[in-house]
């Protein structure tokens, strides 16, 4: 007799949790499907059913991570409110997502990063910028958006790696820069 299979429709959700939470706590070298699945509570073979290499998994979580910050950019009426100080608008939601959970966002920062040597990851990684450029472009041209993007990535990196305070008026002030016409 045939055994029935469980429905678990939630399941490759939870496995995508768990990844992130693995990679959390142990980094992407601690990840593996024996340590997801340990983490998710289902079978192993659940998570190489639903993710046949780490690349996949990868992939998955990294779209998952890429969620928050791209949320918070679509969801603030400061970026899409005419007259409304764009460069104080995005300082201040840097410092929301520095603000929140450190090891979230080092957690996506790995992630991103680990795209120089997986690529499988780099279509995921550029989904990031692709997502802010086409938030910001409404408010400024393509050419702009690209770079203000480019300055709010290294500016959150660098808060990261030297461990120092963020500071929302030194950011804002240089995403003005960015954002002034040439020669003004």
């Amino acid at each position: 007799m045939a055994r029935a299979r469980r429905h678990d429709p939630e399941r490759r959700e939870r496995i995508v949790d768990a990844a992130l939470r693995v990679a959390g706590r142990s980094g992407i070298a601690g990840l593996s499907h024996r340590t997801v699945a340990a983490e998710a509570d289902v079978p192993l073979g659940s998570t190489t059913y639903h993710f046949a290499s780490l690349d996949e998994l990868l992939v998955a979580a990294l779209h998952k991570a890429n969620e928050s910050f791209g949320r918070l950019l679509r969801d603030s009426p400061a970026l899409t409110a005419p007259g409304a100080d764009l460069a104080g608008a995005l300082a201040r939601l840097m410092g929301e997502w520095l603000d929140g959970s450190r090891a979230r966002v080092e957690l996506e920062y790995e992630l991103y990063l680990a795209a120089l040597r997986r690529p499988a990851l780099r279509p995921v990684a550029a989904e990031w910028a692709e997502t802010a450029v086409a938030v910001l472009t409404p408010r400024t041209d393509p050419a702009t958006a690209r770079a203000l993007v480019a300055l709010m990535d290294g500016v959150c990196l660098q808060a990261l790696l030297t461990g120092g305070a963020y500071d929302e008026e030194d950011a804002r002030e240089m995403l003005a820069r960015v954002l002034r016409p040439t020669g003004a």
